[in-house]
């Protein structure tokens, strides 16, 4: 298990939360080339993220090795008030996988 590659912010305003992302992740699609060896690089991506608050998902992504190098990921759900906590998670190709839990404020 990987550990401190996702920093997450999360405010509330209105009833709407937003959440900001950043996560450490080398996102290799596979099909790149070691300039050094000429062999490709094997792949290596983020496959799956969640969000969850209150044991209820609010935000689920299925990515695949299109996604860039240390992804960001923003996005917005109504219901948490400032305080609750959020709780985003990863798992790659691999079989690593992490995850973070922030308050929102």
């Amino acid at each position: 298990m990987a550990t401190g590659t996702i920093k997450v912010r999360a405010k509330a305003t209105g009833g709407v939360t937003e959440v900001k992302a950043l996560m450490t992740h080398p996102m290799e699609t596979g099909l790149r080339k070691d300039k050094k060896t000429g062999e490709l690089v094997p792949a290596h991506f983020i496959q799956e993220v969640t969000c969850t608050w209150k044991d209820q998902t609010v935000m689920a992504a299925h990515w695949g090795g299109t996604i860039s190098t240390n992804p960001y990921l923003a996005f917005k759900f109504s219901g948490a008030q400032p305080g609750d906590e959020i709780t985003l998670k990863w798992s790659d190709n691999k079989g690593d996988s992490d995850s973070e839990t922030a308050a929102i404020s």
